[in-house]
């Protein structure tokens, strides 16, 4: 394999890692936290800890989605550009 198509594999990669970690990490936040406060309740009803989970994951992706979408369009040309080099 070429150094430069492993950096590329690297790099996407650690994109994917960087670009996903919003909606995740906010997914899991909610998620305790909905389930800390059904513990305490004793409420145990399954819709509103995925109710929660999806509406974090909405506000996440609208708030990191721009800048997301800035780092994919920014790998994508280079990716393109690198393979019209070769």
């Amino acid at each position: 394999m070429s150094p430069a198509l492993l950096n590329m594999t690297h790099e996407a990669l650690l994109l994917v890692v960087l670009v996903s970690a919003a909606p995740v990490l906010s997914s899991m936040v909610v998620g305790l936290l909905v389930g800390i406060g059904q513990a305490v309740t004793q409420v145990q009803d399954q819709a509103l800890g995925l109710a929660a989970r999806v509406i974090a994951v909405f506000l996440a992706l609208a708030i990191s989605g721009p800048w997301a979408f800035g780092h994919i369009a920014r790998f994508a040309r280079a990716a393109f550009l690198s393979a019209g080099a070769q």
